[in-house]
């Protein structure tokens, strides 16, 4: 299996259209080949290739930014002498100077195949702004490790922010280059696109059903994506940021349990099951404790759960359901713990005036289901089930896999 930085790299006809430009690159830590050569590095080996400029999203090039909402500044790269400009630091979108440094730029991103995951806000950002300034953007595809089942409600209007680039569902199931194209249509963007495929990528092949598992290493794309269990377990557990419980931040499995000091993870999961076992098809769902280091809950004591889809044994690609799981979980504290404080209520990524569990979820849908004491599992699925047909049958025209 070859990943589209491969391609490009050992295919001198792929690259010939890079000849006598300005070539930019957006990446990060996970930016590698299969020896785990940085694709700047890389690159910059080739010699036909001129690298003008790089740009890092949020958590930096370098990733070192281990919170949320911490910025990056721009820096020059001490090896290769070039700018790097951060996207999340004084600004989001590329300005006019950065965009001046380039005429094509690459893409070169892990992503986790979930809306919230700001890297496709970048892309989009990225993609808006070569429209108006005249810039080529190529995407060089890499696997979704989330893979292709789709789940969520989908992005209401107005509810957009840098979580929630457009009217998608949480857990998309789309490729960074099959995004690409979606955006262009969808935001009717005129803008030269081209994408290096993957060779060999099968969405559908156990064990990893999007990530090559023993043939390629992971690498943290952002810090606290720290293997696939994680990424599996995201399009739910992301959810957590806009919860008072600690996702396990200031832990080495962060985003795969949940917990506070003051619930039991024992009662959770029975009244988990008790209230919809079919929503916990696919995975195990274990009690744990764990004291975070940093973050929410920091020196704490917390009961909680821990999402277990690691053991092929156990583990149902198409049946785990992460949004549902911890639209559950949500749901089983509020039964056991009417009067909790569920909800955290600050300006989550800058978005002023919301819950950020809202802005999280791109409506008030999923916590106004939580907080309702009638509303039953039923419910959650009758107005989440035909956002996700109805993404089902748009995406298909937009996959190259």
């Amino acid at each position: 299996m070859k990943f589209g930085i491969e391609r490009l790299l050992e295919d001198a006809s792929l690259r010939a259209p890079l000849l006598g430009k300005r070539v930019a690159l957006v990446a990060h830590p996970a930016s590698v080949t299969r020896d785990l050569t940085h694709s700047l590095d890389a690159l910059m080996a080739l010699g036909d290739v001129r690298v003008t400029a790089a740009f890092g999203p949020q958590h930096g090039m370098r990733g070192e930014k281990q919170d949320n909402m911490v910025e990056s500044a721009d820096y020059t790269d001490p090896l290769h002498g070039i700018p790097v400009f951060s996207l999340y630091g004084d600004v989001r979108r590329p300005s006019g100077q950065m965009l001046s440094t380039f005429d094509v730029v690459l893409i070169d991103l892990q992503d986790l195949g979930c809306r919230i995951y700001t890297f496709i806000t970048t892309l989009l950002y990225m993609l808006e702004a070569a429209a108006a300034h005249g810039k080529e953007v190529w995407v060089l595809d890499r696997p979704n490790p989330a893979g292709r089942p789709i789940e969520g409600l989908t992005l209401r209007t107005g509810w957009e922010s840098f979580v929630g680039a457009g009217p998608m569902p949480m857990r998309h199931g789309l490729t960074l280059g099959e995004l690409g194209k979606w955006f262009i249509e969808r935001f009717k963007l005129d803008v030269p696109y081209r994408v290096i495929e993957m060779e060999g990528y099968d969405p559908e092949a156990a064990p990893g059903y999007g990530w090559p598992i023993g043939a390629r290493t992971w690498v943290n794309p952002s810090p606290n994506a720290p293997n696939l269990w994680m990424a599996r377990a995201y399009a739910g557990t992301v959810m957590l940021e806009g919860a008072t419980l600690s996702e396990g931040r200031g832990t080495t499995r962060p985003l795969e349990i949940f917990g506070a000091p003051d619930i039991s993870g024992r009662d959770v999961i029975a009244e988990m099951r008790a209230l919809a076992p079919d929503w916990l098809k696919g995975c195990v769902l274990r009690e744990c404790w764990f004291e975070p280091t940093f973050h929410k809950h920091v020196k704490s004591l917390c009961s909680g759960v821990q999402i277990h889809v690691e053991d092929p044994a156990h583990y149902d690609h198409n049946a785990f359901k992460p949004w549902r799981v911890q639209a559950l979980a949500f749901k089983a504290i509020r039964r056991l713990y009417p009067d909790y404080a569920l909800w955290r209520d600050f300006p989550y990524e800058y978005a002023f005036g919301k819950l950020p569990i809202d802005v999280i979820n791109g409506s008030p849908l999923l916590r106004e289901w939580v907080d309702d004491a009638k509303a039953a599992p039923g419910d959650l699925d009758a107005i989440t089930m035909p956002d996700e047909q109805s993404w089902a049958a748009e995406r298909t025209r937009f996959l190259l896999y």
